[in-house]
């Protein structure tokens, strides 16, 4: 009953003190509320760095007035005061505290004109996207904080040795076992600079191709148009060809379609360019070319060349689908033979040529030219062709027989002669 009696002796004491404590807190918490709202009004109407900037050193200086408020009210002046005698001249350490403030304060408005400053050359320069301004923008951050933090060591003389080379062996370890991440991160800052392509653009990487959705420091993701995400490392995508095929705002297409050698293969260009020419799918300047290209193995090939604006793969099979069909429409119409694949069979005159077999089923020798659209049996279909082979070889039996009995009819004549 002691122990109880002497806590309750102990409350009642300080009663005062616990009252006048918890009624500060309260008056300072109820600050710090009045303030946010105030700061929220506020925002609209002024700078938003500036005002979170006041609101932050009115809210330390409301922190500090409390807890000197609760060391005058507990009576810890003379604990206070030895306590920083310890770490050296109060008036020193009050100096070196209010130029550590001084230098949190300008590293933070000194982030704010970095970011008004980058913004505003964004807004000036097209080419920069708002992504990079970004990636600068936290880059200039990160290098004001890092410089505030190395001013706020030295000037309370903390010996950095130790921790740099601490920070040498962990930045060691963290390259061998992230160098991949680190590549990447490299690469991403060279794509960032060099800039090959922009979101919403349609590129090709490697076997990827597809329309950029997304460009970070690490990744670069694509949404290709099977509607499938592809998230590629940037140390990937700059070792890779990249194709850019929407930076100029349009793209030149290409159809091959074959023209039979019998045609007139001048009137077949001219009739694709007038044809390509009446479309609203593709672009009439620069205007469509039809070009002859190559010889092929049925066909004399000509490639169709024109102009869409603004790709897209939606445009592009738009274009492909109506020059196709409106070539094919015209090539119908002016007798223009679109041919099959063809291949032409011919035999050694020494073989006699082949055997095919007509409708009285008698063998007969022929060395024509053979095409997939005759309905009469060749030497060329699988059925026929094994008659033929049937037939040689009953021809070849034939004759192996004839040299058999002459070789026969010879050795009998020897025999008879040595008789």
């Amino acid at each position: 009953m002691a122990l109880p009696l002497v806590a309750g002796v102990s409350l009642a004491a300080h009663a005062d003190q616990l009252a006048l404590s918890v009624g500060s807190l309260v008056a300072f918490v109820a600050l710090w509320w009045a303030i946010g709202r105030v700061g929220e009004s506020l925002r609209d109407e002024f700078d938003l760095r500036l005002i979170d900037l006041l609101l932050g050193l009115l809210v330390l200086c409301l922190a500090v007035t409390e807890l000197g408020a609760l060391i005058y009210i507990w009576g810890l002046q003379s604990m206070l005061v030895t306590v920083i005698e310890r770490f050296g001249d109060p008036l020193a350490l009050g100096a070196k505290a209010f130029v550590s403030l001084a230098v949190v304060v300008l590293c933070y408005a000194g982030t704010g004109v970095v970011q008004r400053a980058v913004e505003n050359a964004s807004k000036r320069r097209d080419g920069l996207s708002d992504h990079e301004a970004e990636i600068a923008y936290r880059i200039a951050q990160l290098g004001i904080y890092l410089a505030g933090l190395l001013a706020l060591l030295g000037l309370w003389e903390i010996d950095l040795s130790g921790l740099l080379i601490g920070a040498g062996f962990l930045g060691i370890v963290l390259g061998m076992a992230a160098r991949q991440t680190l590549g990447a991160v490299l690469a991403g800052f060279v794509l960032m600079f060099a800039r090959p392509f922009e979101i919403g653009d349609w590129v090709q990487v490697g076997d990827n191709e597809g329309i950029v959705t997304e460009i970070s420091i690490v990744n670069t993701r694509i949404q290709t148009f099977d509607g499938e995400y592809v998230m590629l490392p940037n140390d990937y995508v700059g070792s890779e060809e990249v194709v850019n095929r929407s930076r100029k705002g349009r793209l030149r297409l290409h159809v091959a379609v074959g023209v039979d050698y019998d045609a007139d293969v001048e009137r077949a260009a001219e009739i694709a360019e007038e044809t390509m020419g009446d479309l609203d799918e593709i672009l009439s300047v620069p205007r469509p070319q039809a070009v002859l290209t190559e010889f092929g193995d049925s066909a004399v090939t000509i490639d169709l060349r024109f102009w869409i604006d603004k790709p897209s793969a939606r445009r592009k099979w738009r274009a492909h689908t109506a020059v196709i069909s409106a070539v094919h429409e015209a090539f119908a119409e002016h007798d223009v033979k679109i041919p099959y694949p063809q291949r032409e069979l011919s035999a050694r005159p020494e073989t006699e040529g082949f055997r095919v077999r007509d409708d009285a089923g008698e063998a007969t020798g022929t060395d024509a030219a053979v095409t997939p659209g005759d309905e009469s049996p060749v030497a060329g279909a699988d059925g026929d062709r094994h008659e033929a082979r049937a037939i040689d070889a009953d021809t070849e039996s034939d004759a192996d027989v004839d040299a058999a009995d002459a070789v026969g009819d010879e050795t009998d004549s020897d025999v008879e002669g040595e008789q």
